[in-house]
């Protein structure tokens, strides 16, 4: 058996210890990946974990730890140029960095990508009341650009048609759009009253009526519809998982839009565990068709 080299030694230790993240913070996704291939079920998570790091940066957890706004903008700040060295360099002290930036390297996430995400993340430490083209810029940063990073992923070593490609780039965006548009639904008591956001356009201009949470409701609808005619075109062996991920999705729109409008500020609504196993049971067993 060959012995690893020490880089070879950190780069897996990096990657065992960023695939906790995505089980800890969430089941939906954590369900999803385990039915990746091997090929690139870690490689998502470490994308996840960086994510996720971000997020606590900006969404509470720093501040509970005693950082005002300015530090948490240089913690973020440090995070992303940590990001971009690691990916230049090959190396980071911080694990997550590091696991993330050896996927990057190997799969071609773009700079551009990460550049974008950061952006959207530094914008959460202001206050957000956005309109609709703020409101698209910071879905792209937040949501867009980490569909297209897994789906460097899904792509690594292998070269779709152009038309494919362009098939694959927008559904890939797109389902990251929807899968944040619905947290943005299911969080909007707690965005307004615990962190000042309020993130929709749509409740901005009209307010949480039936009419506005509709309409929110049909753009999302949309972009799963745009995510799931593009899933035939992706590598067989990844669109059963990211099909499931989009049913968790689903499922949790499908019970917002039951909500009354006047209840969604005050509750966040959730998909029961048991649903979401007996969801990944389903498609455990149901055939997915498409190009290999």
């Amino acid at each position: 058996m060959k012995r690893r080299s020490p880089l070879e030694l950190y780069t897996d230790t990096a990657r065992r210890a960023a695939a906790p993240v995505i089980r800890s913070y969430s089941t939906s996704f954590g369900l999803a990946t385990r039915m990746f291939p091997a090929r690139c079920r870690t490689d998502i998570g470490t994308i996840y974990a960086l994510v996720r790091v971000a997020d606590e940066i900006v969404d509470g957890t720093a501040g509970e730890a005693g950082l005002d706004a300015s530090t948490q903008r240089r913690a973020l700040d440090e995070l992303e140029a940590e990001t971009e060295r690691a990916v230049a360099s090959g190396f980071s002290a911080n694990l997550v960095v590091h696991a993330f930036a050896e996927v990057a390297r190997r799969a071609r996430i773009e700079p551009e990508l990460t550049r974008d995400f950061f952006a959207s993340m530094r914008r959460d430490l202001d206050e957000v009341a956005f309109d609709e083209e703020e409101y698209r810029r910071y879905v792209h940063g937040s949501a867009e650009v980490v569909g297209l990073m897994c789906l460097r992923v899904f792509l690594a070593g292998r070269a779709p048609t152009p038309d494919a490609e362009a098939v694959l780039e927008e559904g890939a965006a797109r389902l990251g759009a929807a899968f944040q548009k619905v947290n943005f639904l299911r969080d909007l008591g707690h965005d307004r009253a615990e962190l000042s956001r309020s993130y929709l356009p749509e409740l901005r201009e009209h307010g949480l009526t039936e009419a506005s949470k509709a309409a929110v409701v049909a753009d999302i609808r949309s972009d799963l519809d745009a995510a799931r005619a593009a899933v035939r075109v992706l590598p067989g062996d990844c669109r059963r998982p990211v099909l499931l991920a989009t049913a968790f999705f689903a499922e949790l729109l499908r019970r917002i839009e039951r909500t009354p409008a006047e209840q969604l500020a005050a509750r966040r609504i959730s998909v029961p565990n048991a649903v979401k196993l007996a969801l990944a049971a389903r498609w455990r067993l149901l055939p997915v068709g498409g190009r290999r």
